[in-house]
């Protein structure tokens, strides 16, 4: 299965999550920026949801910024591989000021894409389906389930994604309650192999977007 682009997978996640019959009418999309956001978009609209962003950042080695050892959201909740920190011989302490900064760079991003940091507080409890383009090491997603359980308690939280290599999906089905995956390649080497448009997400895109579905905006006074 190749997916034309983001909104193809959307419709495709979607519908998916239409044929399980879960009753999702209480909740909202939670998608992760930047491609993330088109696919959440899709999503939100066929399942007649609002639509919102959550924020997580990867946290690089020390060492080589590019090479991922763990990952931190908007309110701190962060997750790391102890087996690779274990073999770097790094203590989660030794990361705190990498952590502080990727923190700091999340709550700019959530001012300039929403305008505001904080979250309505009507998402408490809500059912709550948590959306990007695709996964590869599960980092990001690992740290944003848990930081949407720890700011809402959701009645119900469900993984939306349309691609992930087995033994990722495998830990992240250990973390949300649901979970919905369209393809899991044994062969996997980047998320954009299963996309005949990956092209980047601008931010006047991801704005865009929020202006039409988000329910925090629909609700200012």
């Amino acid at each position: 299965m190749i997916f034309r682009d983001r909104l193809d997978a959307g419709r495709r996640l979607a519908a998916a999550i239409k044929e399980k019959g879960w009753a999702l009418e209480n909740g909202i999309v939670l998608a992760v920026p930047r491609g993330g956001v088109v696919v959440g978009a899709e999503v939100a609209r066929e399942l007649g949801l609002p639509l919102d962003l959550i924020i997580p950042r990867k946290i690089g080695s020390p060492h080589n910024p590019e090479a991922a050892i763990g990952a931190v959201a908007q309110d701190g909740t962060t997750f790391f591989d102890r087996r690779i920190l274990g073999l770097l011989g790094l203590r989660e302490e030794d990361l705190a000021e990498m952590v502080a900064g990727e923190i700091k760079e999340i709550r700019r991003r959530m001012k300039k894409y929403r305008g505001r940091e904080d979250y309505p507080a009507s998402y408490e409890g809500k059912k709550i389906i948590l959306v990007d383009d695709g996964v590869a090491t599960g980092y990001t997603l690992r740290a944003a389930i848990r930081s949407v359980k720890n700011m809402f308690r959701p009645e119900e939280l469900v993984l939306a994604v349309p691609v992930a290599p087995p033994d990722t999906l495998e830990k992240l089905s250990r973390e949300a309650g649901r979970v919905v995956c369209l393809l899991t390649p044994v062969d996997f080497y980047a998320v954009g192999q299963f996309y005949e448009d990956f092209a980047q997400t601008t931010d006047g895109e991801v704005v865009s977007l929020l202006e039409e579905l988000a329910f925090f905006r629909k609700s200012r006074p």
